[in-house]
């Protein structure tokens, strides 16, 4: 049990380092990146469920990638 605490510590203090020395190497944290991109998905949604009722199934191309975890960490 000692030994589970001491890793979950160990791992919240490489996180709290790796957060503060990001923005010495140039990249920066969107925290807001699930939120700003909500609209994008929530409009390509759309778009893709009037596909479906226009086109029907065997026509219709819908991308459901809609949050790219990548774009989190951004370089300046």
């Amino acid at each position: 049990m000692f030994h589970l605490l001491k890793l979950i510590v160990w791992f919240a203090g490489i996180l709290v380092i790796a957060y503060l020395a990001l923005p010495f190497f140039g990249y920066q944290l969107n925290l807001n990146y699930f939120n700003e991109s909500k609209a994008l998905c929530q409009q390509k949604l759309d778009v893709c469920s009037k596909n479906i009722v226009n086109y029907g199934t065997k026509d219709a191309k819908c991308d459901f990638r809609c949050v790219d975890p990548k774009l989190v960490i951004k370089k300046n």
